[in-house]
């Protein structure tokens, strides 16, 4: 029986000065090592982001093998901002962590010591990406970006990718100042950012492309022909996984090995692991499984940062 827990680690809002991490236990408590030393606990920390295909990412199976493998107990933590996810990391209240794009270049631009996993692909030889949109309810006026100047706009974060950070270029491109030609509301997450669309609390709504278009309606959260979409954006690269620099190295190179080599449809279907019942046909994973990346993938949002010169790319320099 698997030993992972997952629990909500409770956040300052992104505004205060120190970010802390209060429903986290202490660092010793936790297990958190100095480094280069192996943790009683392995800590997982995770904001519903980006291009995750589901809402509620409890990723027990990835867990369970890490568990079985590394022969450690894990703890599952759901945090509730980028912020807190990257503040985490780098007090060491997290070993683990899954970033947005955006975010992950703020954590490695700032000096948060972490190494690159991969990222969740639809195959092994999928290079990765995703896109952010920008909805509208059905019956609004709305046609273009050009056309919410003066509107409540709904973003999901500052320190979002698809929810703020390219949002944010779109807005520029049409001409739009995004601190002064609109009203800017931020929902939280992606699903909030769209569902405070449908219930009114704003007249337009950035979030990624499957939120906006499958996963709500999949849940019944919004109806059909609800909402509609009026902007994409580029490709935007997928959200990368990531492990703090303070585990020992050797526990860093098994970590890697066992999400590219043994959390994939294949590799589980092999191992006889796979849950062949799932719906998503993907063995409960949601998605073929972990490919390995390059930081090198990520410059295209350094680009967008230098590009709209938001405040949120230097947010949260250490």
């Amino acid at each position: 029986m698997s030993r992972h827990r997952r629990t909500t680690l409770a956040l300052t809002t992104l505004a205060a000065s120190s970010l802390t991490l209060a429903a986290c236990t202490s660092a010793a408590d936790a297990g958190t090592s100095e480094s280069g030393e192996m943790p009683e606990t392995l800590i997982v920390a995770v904001i519903p982001s980006e291009d995750r295909t589901e809402l509620d990412p409890n990723d027990s199976l990835p867990l369970r093998i890490l568990e079985r493998e590394l022969d450690i107990e894990v703890e599952y933590h759901l945090a509730t901002s980028y912020a807190a996810t990257i503040e985490a990391q780098r007090s060491g209240q997290a070993h683990m962590a899954q970033y947005g794009p955006f975010s992950y270049v703020l954590a490695h631009d700032s000096g948060v010591d972490l190494e690159l996993i991969g990222f969740m692909g639809e195959g092994p030889e999928d290079e990765g990406g995703y896109h952010s949109v920008a909805s509208v309810r059905a019956d609004s006026e709305i046609e273009s970006l050009e056309d919410a100047a003066g509107q409540t706009v709904c973003f999901v974060d500052p320190a979002s990718t698809s929810g703020y950070l390219f949002p944010t270029e779109g807005l520029i491109s049409a001409g739009l100042d995004p601190e002064t030609d609109i009203n800017p509301l931020f929902a939280g997450g992606h699903d909030a950012s769209v569902l405070a669309l449908a219930d009114g609390q704003c007249d337009l709504a950035f979030s990624t492309e499957g939120m906006a278009t499958e996963q709500l309606l999949e849940t019944g959260q919004i109806a059909d022909g609800e909402i509609r979409q009026i902007w994409q954006s580029e490709l935007i690269p997928s959200s990368p996984l990531t492990v703090s620099g303070s585990l020992p190295e050797g526990m860093t190179q098994q970590i890697r090995e066992i999400y590219l080599e043994q959390i994939n449809v294949d590799a589980l279907r092999e191992s006889g692991e796979c849950d062949e019942s799932a719906e998503d046909g993907m063995c409960g994973l949601g998605n073929w499984g972990y490919i390995g990346v390059e930081d090198s993938l990520y410059d295209g949002v350094r680009q967008v940062c230098e590009a709209t010169e938001a405040e949120a790319c230097t947010a949260t320099e250490g």
